[in-house]
């Protein structure tokens, strides 16, 4: 890194913290650190919406898939509009009017307090997971560019995320989040323009390389097949996970009460999903357009793949890009777009966690569900806030030791734990005569389906039970399964 690089970096980080030292003053209150009084315009949460999209998963993730295959992965993002119209006819209304700051709540009046406790569990290990990928994703990214070893990058970032989030509640990971998803977006378009015309063999070559290798794929098509990433199960999955995202997902239901009305929050949802879709196809452009610049210099590959080592070298393609051939200045300013991408999720799991931490598990199972006076409940926000830092950073210094796709880790670990969510709020919220016996049944069985669909690629599973359906296909069958068994067992009782 040259000094005007460390400069750029430093600045900004210098920008996001202080930003959150800014909005301490408004975060003094529980109900300020929770959801920012309600008063923010919905550009603003709808860039934010888009920050917490846009991770280290997507920046670093994102191209390494399109180097390594193609443009299959991009149909996850063509299901986000079809999610969000769901959420905007159905979601959005249902939590207004609740007015229940946590998204469990409702489960514990509908099921019991088993039902709350369980979704609550879920969306913790979900959220562990998802900062978690995202630290090693900034670290696979910012070791290229420092020579600094994992460990240490991912220490560094688990520590200022968890104090700038800290110290200014959810205003200012909102706020950041919206200044973030800008710096990202720039930093994006950079990287592209570069790629394009500082080609060895020219511009024109940057694209035909790539087509040729067939890299702007977007897969099978095929409608038998659900053993592959076909075009039709990313879409399937990616409406699954995105309908968790918008219907059950604490990160998101804080922002619809944290939006100055209801009409606020529908449009902030749907400003996060138009500005998503292109900026993310720019992901996979340059995932393609850096395939197409290292063909013409295989030696730099065999480096980059001495570098990762045990890691799959495709995650290291953009920072080795970035590290080697970005002029002064220009690289500082992606590093500030990758520290970005990184902190805009991370922190909103961390409040949101918190969150959770307080209104589920102190205020209902320590306290009872009595009333918890204002000072016992920002030291239980600011201590569970620490706590949720400190196992994101742990649990992704884990997972240095895996050698997979950052992108495949977090959708392999979110269909997993996100899995039993939805079903659960989808029958609660859809078949009005389930009661508890069959959301019981119903997760029961859900379970069970999502630990055997799971397990197909363990050793221990005897082959002859081993699923043939794709991984991204664990959410979609586990949601269904509660689903539908909670639906048999309502009408079963029902009619006896």
């Amino acid at each position: 890194m040259q000094t005007l690089d460390i400069t750029v970096l430093v600045v900004y980080i210098a920008l996001v913290v202080g930003v959150g030292v800014w909005f301490a003053k408004r975060s003094h209150t529980s109900e300020g650190f929770m959801k920012a009084g309600g008063r923010l315009p919905s550009w603003v949460v709808g860039l934010s919406l888009f920050g917490t999209f846009l991770s280290s998963n997507t920046f670093i993730g994102v191209p390494g898939k399109a180097y390594a295959g193609n443009w299959n992965a991009f149909v996850f993002s063509l299901s986000i509009p079809i999610a969000v119209l769901i959420a905007v006819r159905f979601f959005v209304k249902f939590y207004r009017n609740s007015g229940e700051i946590s998204a469990y709540e409702h489960l514990e009046k509908r099921f019991g307090l088993w039902a709350r406790i369980y979704a609550v569990v879920c969306y913790l290990l979900t959220q562990v997971s998802r900062s978690a990928t995202i630290m090693l994703g900034v670290a696979i990214g910012l070791q290229q560019v420092t020579g600094w070893s994992l460990p240490t990058i991912i220490l560094v970032s688990g520590i200022l995320v968890t104090a700038y989030t800290l110290i200014g509640g959810i205003e200012a990971v909102i706020w950041t989040d919206a200044i973030q998803s800008v710096v990202l977006a720039v930093g994006a378009l950079l990287v592209i323009g570069i790629l394009i015309f500082k080609h060895p063999e020219g511009a024109s070559a940057a694209f035909s390389i790539a087509k040729d290798a067939d890299k702007f794929s977007l897969g099978s098509w095929s409608v038998t097949d659900f053993a592959s990433s076909t075009a039709w199960v990313v879409l399937i999955f990616g409406l699954f996970i995105n309908l968790t995202n918008f219907g059950i997902d604490q990160n998101y239901i804080q922002r619809y009460h944290a939006a100055e009305s209801e009409a606020a929050a529908k449009r902030s949802l749907w400003i996060g999903a138009i500005l998503y879709v292109p900026a993310s196809l720019m992901f996979f452009i340059i995932g393609s357009l850096l395939f197409s610049f290292y063909q013409t210099s295989p030696e730099e590959i065999a480096a980059i793949q001495e570098m990762a080592g045990d890691r799959k070298f495709e995650d290291s393609i953009l920072p080795h890009f970035m590290a080697n051939h970005l002029p002064p200045g220009v690289g500082g300013l992606i590093l500030a777009a990758l520290a970005a991408a990184a902190m805009s999720t991370i922190d909103t799991s961390l409040n949101s966690s918190a969150t959770i931490t307080l209104r589920d598990l102190w205020g209902r199972l320590i306290r009872g569900g009595k009333d918890v006076g204002e000072v016992e409940s920002m030291k239980v926000l600011r201590w569970s806030t620490i706590f949720w830092g400190i196992l994101g950073t742990g649990t992704a210094l884990f997972l240095t030791n895996d050698a997979a796709n950052i992108l495949d880790i977090w959708w392999k670990l979110s269909g997993i734990f996100a899995g039993g969510m939805l079903g659960l709020f989808l029958l609660g919220l859809i078949v009005k005569r389930a009661g508890n016996p069959a959301a019981v049944t119903g997760v029961v069985v859900g379970l069970i389906v999502i630990f055997w669909l799971s397990s197909a690629d363990r050793e221990w599973m005897p082959d002859h039970l081993k699923s043939m359906l794709h991984g991204n296909l664990t959410i979609v069958i586990g949601t269904l399964s509660i689903f539908l068994v909670g639906l048999l067992v309502s009408r079963f009782q029902k009619a006896s």
